[in-house]
């Protein structure tokens, strides 16, 4: 995978504006990679999840996840993320 945590992507929104986005994390699922973005700018947008699907030159490119059950998939495993996070930072902190 090409891309990297903390690098700083740039997407088009639905109004074709462009908005930057730093990666949070990559994660895979199921054969697939996603990552996690949060805008730049905190009053922008909202974070994100995307699939990293290739181009057709092979290059990683960030594109949306189109069907509902992957959708699904996705931010259970994204949210199982978040909890093993918080219990290591609990851990930390003991």
């Amino acid at each position: 995978m090409s891309f990297h945590e903390e690098e700083i992507v740039v997407l088009i929104d639905e109004d074709g504006a462009e908005v930057e986005f730093e990666i949070i994390e990559l994660f895979e699922l199921n054969g697939n990679s996603y990552a996690f973005l949060f805008p730049i700018a905190e009053d922008d947008e909202e974070a994100v999840i995307m699939k990293v699907a290739k181009n057709e030159n092979h290059e990683d490119i960030l594109v949306d996840i189109e069907e509902d059950d992957e959708w699904k998939a996705v931010v259970e495993a994204w949210e199982n993320i978040i909890e093993e996070l918080e219990a290591e930072e609990i851990e930390e902190q003991e």
